[in-house]
This record gives C-alpha cells, sequence and structure tokens, in this order.
C-alpha cells in the first residue's frame, strides 16, 4: 500500500500540502464565499466548519498520494461525498483532486491505475448532476421546453469536468510510461554490463588456460627429457633446462598481463599475432617434436587482428594437446600443421598419432577445456572447428575461419 520514498520526496509533499492548506483556509475564509447550493442551504457557521475540515482531510490527502496513491484516492472520493452531502459548493481544497489524480495515474498499481480513470469519469458525472441536476428539475416543473437547454448544460458540464480530470491523469499515464521506459533502460545496461563482464572473464579465463596449458606442457616434456639424459648426456639436459627457464618466464609473463587485465579492463594488453607462430614452433621443437609446418597457399594482404590471435590460440592449444597426448611427442614424435590461406578463408589443420595415453582425455575423446576453447575461438571469428580421430590413428584438429571477420 505505501510507496518507499526518500527523506526528501516525504518533506516536500508534507510542506507542500501545509502549504496548500493554508490557502485552502485563506481562500475558504474570504468574506466573498457564500455557502450553499439550491434547497440545500445550511447554517452559514456550519457550512464553514465542514469547509474547513474538508480542507484539512484533502490536503491528508495531498500529503500521501505519493507514498499512497490508492490511498490518497480513497480519501479524496469520501471527502468529496461528505462535502456533496453537506451541500456545499465547490471548494478551493477540491484542486487536490487534479494532483491525487496525477499520482495515481503516475505511481499507482495497476489497480489504482484504472481507479484513477474510472474515478475521473465518475467524478465528472457527480460534478454535473450534483452542480445542474436542481436546475434540470426546476426547469421541468416551470416549463417544460427547457428540459432541454438543462440536460445540455449537464453533458456539456461533464464533458468539462471530464476533460480537466482526465488530463491530470493522462499526464500522470505519460510519466508513468517516461518511468517504465527509463527502468527499462536501465535494466538493459545492467544486463547488457553483466554480459561484458561474463564475456571478458571468459576471455581472459580462455586465455589463461592456454598460456598455462601450453606452457607447461612444453615444460613437462623438457623436465621428464632432462631427467633421462642428466646420466648420459649433461648438455641436453641443460639445453632442457634453460628452455624451461624461458617458457616459465614467458608465460609468467603472459599470466601477469592477464591478471592486470583482471584489475584495469579499460584496455587490453598486446595479443598474439602470426609473427609470434615462429617462437611458438620453436618451443614445441626444442621440447623434442617433429614439427612440420606447411603453408600453401601463402597469406596475402592484411590479416585482422582477431582472426592472427583466432588462429595462433588455436594452434598453440592444438600444439600443447599434441605434446601431452601424442604418440611419444617427447621422444621425437611427429605432428604436421598444414595452413591454407585462401581469398575468403583460412584453414589450419594439426595432425599427430594417437598416444596410448590418449584415452579419456582432450584429444581421445573430443571433450575438455582445450577443444571447448579452440571452439570458441572460432566461433568468436563466425568459423568452425572440428577435432576428433580420422580413423588412421591420427587425432586431426580442422579449422575453417573467414578471412573477412565480422566486427
Amino acid at each position: 500500500m505505501f510507496r518507499p520514498l526518500t527523506r526528501a520526496q516525504q518533506v516536500f509533499d508534507i510542506v507542500g500540502a501545509a502549504l496548500f492548506a493554508l490557502f485552502a483556509f485563506a481562500a475558504t475564509l474570504l468574506p466573498s464565499t457564500s455557502f450553499g447550493i439550491g434547497s440545500g442551504i445550511v447554517d452559514s457557521r456550519v457550512a464553514m466548519v465542514v469547509a474547513l475540515l474538508l480542507t484539512v482531510v484533502f490536503s491528508l490527502a495531498l500529503a500521501l498520494r505519493r507514498r499512497s496513491p490508492g490511498l490518497a484516492l480513497a480519501i479524496s472520493w469520501l471527502a468529496a461525498i461528505a462535502q456533496m452531502a453537506t451541500g456545499l459548493p465547490p471548494l478551493p481544497a477540491n484542486l487536490a483532486i487534479f494532483a491525487v489524480l496525477y499520482t495515481t495515474a503516475a505511481y499507482g498499481t495497476r489497480r489504482v491505475f484504472w481507479a484513477g480513470f474510472a474515478s475521473a469519469l465518475g467524478g465528472a458525472a457527480a460534478i454535473a448532476l450534483y452542480l445542474l441536476a436542481p436546475g434540470l428539475l426546476r426547469a421541468n416543473d416551470v416549463n417544460p421546453l427547457s428540459v432541454g437547454s438543462a440536460v445540455f448544460a449537464v453533458v456539456m458540464t461533464f464533458v468539462a469536468s471530464a476533460l480537466a480530470l482526465l488530463l491530470a491523469w493522462t499526464i500522470g499515464a505519460l510519466v508513468r510510461t517516461g518511468i517504465r521506459a527509463r527502468e527499462n533502460r536501465h535494466a538493459q545496461q545492467l544486463a547488457e554490463a553483466e554480459a561484458a563482464a561474463e564475456a571478458e572473464r571468459t576471455r581472459i579465463a580462455r586465455d589463461m588456460h592456454d598460456v598455462v596449458a601450453h606452457s607447461l606442457a612444453v615444460v613437462i616434456a623438457q623436465a621428464d627429457g632432462a631427467r633421462y639424459a642428466a646420466a648420459s648426456n649433461p648438455d641436453a639436459a641443460a639445453s632442457a633446462l634453460g628452455t624451461i627457464s624461458s617458457t616459465a618466464r614467458a608465460a609468467l609473463a603472459d599470466v601477469r598481463m592477464l591478471l592486470t587485465q583482471l584489475r584495469h579492463t579499460q584496455a587490453d594488453g598486446p595479443q598474439p599475432t602470426l609473427a609470434d607462430l615462429e617462437q611458438l614452433y620453436a618451443q614445441v621443437r626444442a621440447a623434442g617434436v617433429d614439427l612440420r609446418v606447411d603453408v600453401d597457399p601463402m597469406p596475402r594482404g592484411e590479416t585482422p587482428a582477431s582472426l592472427q590471435l583466432a588462429v595462433y590460440r588455436i594452434l598453440q592449444e592444438a600444439l600443447t594437446n599434441a605434446l601431452r597426448h601424442g604418440d611419444g611427442t617427447s621422444a621425437g614424435g611427429r605432428v604436421d600443421v598444414r595452413f591454407a590461406w585462401h581469398d575468403e578463408r583460412v584453414e589450419v589443420v594439426v595432425s599427430n598419432a594417437l598416444g596410448a595415453a590418449a584415452d579419456g582425455t582432450d584429444s581421445g575423446t573430443g571433450r575438455g577445456h582445450g577443444l571447448i576453447g579452440m571452439r570458441e575461438r572460432a566461433q568468436l571469428v563466425g568459423g568452425t572447428l572440428e577435432a576428433a580421430p580420422d580413423g588412421a590413428g591420427l587425432f586431426v584438429v580442422r579449422a575453417r575461419l573467414p578471412r573477412e571477420v565480422a566486427a
């Protein structure tokens, strides 16, 4: 029944109602004010007291109009009925009815909203009948020919009253529409901000997975090789330890960059491009993998940055899976990478022999965060990605990405 208001709004409504009461008191107490309609004349002193009490009641409805529009409407109706029952003419306090009708349309519930509309029409009919019905009866008694003029006067009074009351209600309805539109716009902005934040978190998590998974795969492969070569070939062990050190430092730098993006999301850090692929190849070859890269046809023209990033991350994850799950890749296994840079699309194919440890892993089952991340990378630029065994003992990752990436 009661709407929450700020302290400033409550003070404004109470002070406004008090000032309105003073104005209505002053206007009611003017010497020229006459209380009495037709045969419903009452004692002037009683009429004055009733008028002042009704002024207080209408002022109360004015003070409650935003706090409880439905209650304010009910109070206004009770005061209006009491005013008509005592035969008082229109009072200055009746102006509060316009403000009450406005708030029923602007701030009331759906039921109160339509109750305000019905009150505007019902109030107009009550005004017309209350003011002109006695004259209509007298005209019928004196001269039946004047009944038509009296009826016309009643109709015109109803129309004028309805227009005035509905104008206040309609203004409130327009304000209600504006409030709803502003609330919907705010809710939409919150939803868009939440979606953008979730997309950013997903992107950073995907980048973190790509960086950490690839770097740890290289480190593990090098560590295993160094452990076996430590006794027979100290130089190979030292070289493996150097590769582990450089790979770990690069991974640490990438992780720090991603954490910086989490703290400061205003700007993204530098992202890998096609020029960084040679460094990626070197890391994989340093892990003992026989990596063979074939590019046919060669890329022509400018390549969008988003496409370069997608190609790099897909290739990085595919090589990481080959390191982790391939057949003897840490001991000289073979991985084939083929690029085809066509005018309208680029195709990336990575194939490696399935290892005995592949069952239940990303490469063995086609499930896991790595393959999910690769598919997301492809979808972000409007492409597709397939990853599955080919039936000939090879696990093949095939990505088809459009050259023109949608904005």
